[in-house]
């Protein structure tokens, strides 16, 4: 309840403590008399308990004075705060979910394909992961666009990226031959569809795809002007390896085996579309370069933080206040009563 390392408000009125020794010793110095023929007698008797406590009343009085003193001195306890204030960014991250997605290549485990690290790394980046420094983004609206032959809105801008991750768990390659494509360009246009609504500061569309643009209505050029005209800035990542990569096949007795599928990723495209907004254009080859990249966009977008930092104070005054009051009175009282002295 009460802090030893506070200060004054009005540290003047300090000046006037030598009052309380002042009060003690007037209140010792006042004395009655009675005529007696000898003090002889008198001065030979034992002291009574009241001649023994008869200073209690003058410690009391200047006891209380000094408290009042200390009172009108203000005394209080400076209590440093911090208001953290943080202006979140707006970020649209946009999946390709096409058939060559099912390559495995980026990691040494065959039973995992592209879009399994790519939901593992997206999981860690949006929520944080001590494994490769990032923190998540906790403070920034995060929402997920995803495309094969069509693009798909499938989470809006969200806080709630707890829901958001169980939704990018559930993510899934087409299946459907005529769903199947690279819808580079549809799957960003929609992103800036959502993104432009956002009255965030800063606004980020994540790009990841594997593949050349073969469908869709929209050019990816095209995507990137509106992004640019928006002012939202695209950042573009290209997973997987080109050439040829391992992909589940089933042989003419039903087993599964991996067989080389030509690949190819539209790097200079992508840099195309990087370059307009203001973005980066990445490589992925492995999960590790993935996380990686990731980190590094995680540092290039930083949510802006700003403190704010006050004091406040708690009075405690009236401690003393009520102190000296308290030994005023029952000085008073004593020396009317128990330590009364005769006119």
């Amino acid at each position: 309840m009460f802090d030893f390392g506070f200060e004054f408000r009005d540290p003047w009125f300090l000046l006037l403590a030598p009052l309380a020794l002042l009060v003690s010793w007037v209140m010792t110095q006042s004395s009655s008399s009675l005529l007696f023929s000898s003090t002889a007698n008198i001065a030979a008797a034992p002291m009574s308990i009241r001649q023994r406590l008869s200073l209690v009343p003058p410690i009391l009085m200047g006891l209380g004075v000094a408290a009042l003193v200390v009172a009108l001195a203000r005394p209080r306890t400076p209590e440093r705060e911090t208001q953290v204030s943080r202006e979140g960014i707006a970020i649209m991250m946009v999946v390709d979910l096409s058939s060559s997605m099912n390559a495995r290549d980026l990691t040494e485990d065959v039973a995992l394909n592209r879009l399994d690290v790519v939901k593992e790394v997206f999981t860690d980046f949006v929520l944080g992961s001590n494994d490769n420094k990032m923190g998540g983004r906790r403070d920034d609206l995060v929402g997920l666009v995803t495309f094969a032959g069509y693009a798909d809105s499938v989470c809006p801008l969200t806080l709630d990226h707890g829901n958001l991750a169980n939704i990018v768990k559930d993510l899934t390659i087409v299946e459907v031959r005529e769903e199947d494509g690279t819808a580079v360009g549809d799957g960003l246009g929609l992103a800036v569809e959502r993104l432009r609504r956002s009255k965030a500061k800063s606004r980020v569309a994540i790009l990841l795809t594997d593949g050349v643009n073969n469908a869709g209505v929209i050019q990816p050029t095209k995507a990137a002007e509106l992004a640019k005209e928006y002012d939202i800035k695209v950042y573009c990542i290209g997973a997987g390896t080109n050439g040829t990569a391992p992909v589940p096949s089933r042989d003419m007795f039903g087993r599964l085996t991996l067989v080389g599928m030509p690949v190819q990723i539209d790097e200079e495209t992508l840099e195309e579309i990087s370059d307009m907004t203001g973005g980066k254009y990445f490589r992925a080859t492995d999960r590790d370069k993935l996380g990686e990249i990731y980190s590094a966009i995680n540092e290039l977008e930083r949510t802006e933080v700003s403190e704010i930092r006050y004091l406040r104070y708690h009075e405690h005054f009236a401690y003393f206040l009520s102190s000296a009051l308290g030994l005023l009175v029952l000085a008073g009282l004593l020396s009317s009563s128990l330590f009364r002295k005769l006119p």
